[in-house]
């Protein structure tokens, strides 16, 4: 095997099933088609798997294309190894409703954070402000 630099070393990954992290934190598995110098990736046959705790669901995303930028992760899923009995596979309807309640848990556990550091004269600046520099 020869060393290629870059994405190019991925030619070989090529019509193999992986799992993308994104930066928005998503998680994509698929079947990897098509790779360019930038990273951009495409996915075939393309499921979002959605975890909150010990139980995960899959939704169908069918064909996908990703912008290389918003890569975090990229790895070959392991056939073998794909089925692992610590995770419970519920449906789609399940899984977006437990994420639904962990968003809802997490933006009133924010809130009171909030709360009781501005009734101590503190201010937390805005996330996206911190994006300007």
């Amino acid at each position: 095997m020869n060393y290629m630099p870059g994405t190019a070393s991925l030619i070989e990954d090529i019509d193999k099933k992986h799992l993308v992290l994104l930066r928005d934190g998503r998680t994509l598995i698929g079947i990897l088609r098509s790779i360019d110098q930038f990273a951009n990736l495409v996915l075939h046959q393309t499921v979002e798997r959605i975890h909150v705790g010990k139980k995960f669901g899959d939704i169908p995303r069918g064909i996908f294309v990703v912008r290389g930028e918003n890569v975090v992760l990229l790895g070959e899923v392991d056939l073998d190894k794909e089925c692992d009995q610590i995770l419970q596979r519920v449906s789609i309807e399940e899984i977006l409703e437990e994420q639904r309640t962990e968003q809802q848990a997490k933006q009133e556990s924010e809130r009171i954070k909030l709360q009781a550091v501005k009734e101590r004269g503190l201010s937390i600046p805005k996330s996206d402000a911190l994006d300007d520099f």
